[in-house]
């Protein structure tokens, strides 16, 4: 896979991770009630390690392409 195509595989993942994020914000709004509010912080937590996971990587591919 050339640089280009890993880098815009990456942007899309990094694009759904980030409305995923803002779907379950969202729904973590409309809810209340301590269980739905604790199983949405976890769900957010993951998601976002996910998408520094996948920032970390896209930086390092882009300075493998400089």
């Amino acid at each position: 896979m050339s640089n280009a195509s890993a880098l815009s595989d990456l942007d899309a993942r990094i694009a759904a991770v980030r409305e995923n994020i803002r779907e379950v914000t969202e729904q973590a709004a409309a809810y209340s009630g301590a269980a739905d509010e604790e199983r949405n912080a976890d769900r957010i937590a993951e998601m976002e390690s996910h998408l520094a996971e996948l920032l970390k990587e896209r930086e390092d591919l882009g300075r493998a392409a400089i």
